[in-house]
């Protein structure tokens, strides 16, 4: 865990410490040369590039974020964060349901029924979603629904709550949870039109997810339907429905688990185009807003995020494995 953070963060201090963008050129703007120098000045960035690098690496070891320079001058990095943190969180919580919910037992099914009709839907369908790339899809998305109307006979913005399209989701519900005991009507639409404003997003983030679950899944029930030890089991009269629960899907989650994992950093850690597409406002479009104000320490800081959260998915992929795979223990 240690050496992959300190390489991931060395990589991302050289990246935005020798490219292209200056902060201080953000902050006062290009025809101000004596202002730039005199921010360059404030902001350290005149000081050699070793003593930068041991700066930066030993503030954020110790959670040190620091403060924006030029999104909001003098804002503490860890107060945006918590920001704008949840709504990624939201997004990012539903893309994965959609993902496991659908494409996990869509390839399981393929797998128990092989060369069928509904075997070659589900495979095709899992091309098709795992090859349409998110900025074309979720712009596809925002064309269809805000011509529901025509389409469908129904508008999207006013279907249960009223909605927009393109917009963050309304998460304040959470703040009074004895709402739902006390205004259980107004707890209940602030849920409601939370999951619809997120749930476009949601769709387009975990397609990809979905599609390639549903392929890994079906490969996995194939292989392991015909493996030895299921054919032992059917010779000693172990019942079919008893065969699959037992034995094929629980043998068969084994390579998913690394799958699962791997794309839930992706959807948690969120899709920067999906989110400025649908203006969801979350992490993914703070980052997006850092690099182009050249914001470095919030640029840093949303990576050192993003870094830890991946090696913490790796680490609990291990656990996830001496769960499902009885050969493998906790020593």
């Amino acid at each position: 865990m240690v050496p992959v953070t300190i390489t991931g963060m060395t990589i991302v201090f050289m990246v935005i410490r020798l490219g292209p963008i200056d902060p201080a050129a953000a902050i006062v703007g290009l025809n101000n040369p004596e202002g730039i120098a005199r921010i360059r000045e404030q902001l350290g960035l005149t000081q050699p590039l070793w003593q930068q690098y041991i700066e930066f690496m030993v503030d954020l070891l110790t959670f040190d974020l620091g403060q924006s320079w030029v999104i909001a001058r003098g804002t503490p990095a860890y107060e945006l964060i918590l920001i704008y943190a949840p709504r990624t969180i939201w997004l990012g919580i539903w893309s994965v349901l959609i993902a496991i919910v659908i494409g996990i037992p869509l390839g399981f099914y393929a797998g128990l029924n092989p060369n069928t009709g509904g075997d070659y839907f589900a495979s095709f369908g899992g091309i098709i979603w795992r090859a349409m790339p998110n900025f074309w899809l979720a712009i596809i998305l925002v064309a269809v629904l805000s011509q529901s109307q025509e389409l469908f006979g129904f508008s999207w913005e006013s279907w249960i709550v009223e909605t927009n399209i393109v917009t963050p989701p309304d998460l304040s519900f959470f703040s009074e949870p004895m709402g739902l005991l006390t205004n259980t009507s107004a707890w209940t639409n602030g849920l409601i039109g939370a999951l619809k404003a997120v749930a476009p997003a949601a769709l387009v983030l975990g397609s990809a997810s979905m599609g390639n679950e549903m392929r890994i899944g079906r490969t996995a029930v194939l292989e392991t339907i015909n493996s030895n030890y299921v054919e032992t089991a059917r010779a000693k009269g172990v019942p079919e429905r008893a065969i699959v629960w037992k034995h094929v899907f629980r043998n068969a989650l084994i390579p998913l688990v690394p799958i699962i994992t791997g794309e839930a950093f992706l959807l948690i850690g969120g899709s920067v185009v999906v989110e400025v597409v649908f203006a969801i406002n979350g992490l993914g479009y703070l980052f997006y807003t850092a690099i182009q104000n050249a914001d470095l320490p919030l640029v840093g800081s949303i990576t050192f995020i993003f870094i830890l959260v991946l090696v913490a998915t790796n680490v609990l992929q291990d656990f996830l494995y001496t769960l499902i795979d009885p050969r493998i223990g906790y020593e």
